[in-house]
């Protein structure tokens, strides 16, 4: 199925991969619960991520740490009508944009409750203050293995939109406040959701 990211859900990733860029990040991505959907999930085509959650920095396989984030965040989603649905992650080393064991993992767990899960993997060699082109790679669940699908796909609504918003964002350091789990735990009053760049974004939109 088609995937494709807002771009709420694209400029978050961008923003937590530039607030800790020595560090590997990754997080998850939201989709809208189709209505009156019981046990496995099915978005439809396409699958729409309207949404981010930054999970870690750092250190990634922490699987206490990731427990009570999906915990958590399941509960959210209920709340709001989403369903977790994606997966990204960017790598600490700049040439390295294949998916890590611990990626796959949580993808494929992930999958055990959503048809059409993405696994995002970030291209940090495309990773420019300008944002010139998209950087992200797209994997799909095929056959039990994760592929790569085709990089000339546009995979953001409005490619053109989340460029300008992205740069714009980058450019006034608002990943200085992107909050992820890691920064909820150490202090809860941190909110992972993330409301003002919500806000910055829909602003800028």
């Amino acid at each position: 199925m088609p995937t494709t990211l807002t771009t709420q859900a694209y400029c978050k990733m961008v923003l937590h991969g530039a607030k800790y860029p020595h560090c590997a990040v990754n997080g998850l991505l939201v989709a809208e619960r189709p209505p009156g959907s019981r046990g496995r999930e099915q978005a439809g085509p396409p699958s729409l991520f309207v949404d981010c959650i930054p999970l870690f920095h750092g250190t990634l396989a922490l699987a206490p740490m990731l427990e009570v984030a999906l915990t958590l965040i399941d509960s959210w989603c209920k709340e709001n009508s989403y369903v977790i649905a994606g997966y990204y992650q960017a790598n600490e080393r700049v040439k390295d944009a294949s998916p890590t064991q611990v990626a796959e993992k949580v993808a494929s767990r992930i999958a055990e409750g959503f048809n059409d899960t993405a696994l995002i993997m970030v291209d940090n060699t495309k990773f420019t203050m300008e944002c010139l082109e998209p950087a992200i790679h797209v994997y799909e669940l095929h056959e039990n293995k994760w592929r790569c699908k085709d990089p000339h796909v546009d995979f953001c609504e409005d490619w053109s939109e989340a460029q300008r918003i992205a740069a714009s964002l980058l450019d006034s350091k608002s990943y200085e406040t992107l909050v992820d789990f890691d920064n909820h735990l150490d202090d809860i009053r941190n909110d992972w959701t993330n409301p003002e760049i919500n806000k910055a974004v829909l602003h800028l939109c």
